[in-house]
């Protein structure tokens, strides 16, 4: 049985990754792997529970993935995201149909991450 879900997110540049993924969203890199200098990066990421997987690698992932998150509190995480500087990406915080407040992210590379809360 499982017992959690890795989303892989397709990248094509590691440090507008960074830019986004760290920086703006407050993602902490749990570890890198690279075989060479001339290789694609697979990398973990994580924050409060949330665990993402970035790669370079040709195949890994199509661009334009989402992810559903869910969170104990969508207005904190958006009010947080949104006090840091990041001017490629101004999301709206909105109430969605299953009764609670929701906002999306895109990232450079098109993928997609819905925070939302459960529904009440």
């Amino acid at each position: 049985m499982a017992t959690s879900v890795v989303p892989i997110f397709r990248m094509f540049d590691y440090n507008k990754a960074i830019e986004f993924y760290v920086n703006w969203l407050g993602f902490k890199i749990d570890w890198e792997q690279k075989f060479d200098d001339n290789s694609p990066i697979y990398m973990q990421i994580s924050r409060d529970g949330i665990v993402l997987h970035l790669s370079e690698h040709h195949g890994d992932s199509a661009p334009g993935s989402k992810a559903y998150i869910t969170v104990d509190d969508a207005m904190r995480l958006y009010k947080e995201i949104c006090s840091r500087p990041y001017k490629y990406n101004h999301p709206g915080l909105e109430q969605a149909p299953w009764n609670a407040p929701c906002f999306e992210v895109i990232d450079p590379f098109l993928n997609k991450l819905l925070i939302t809360e459960t529904g009440k």
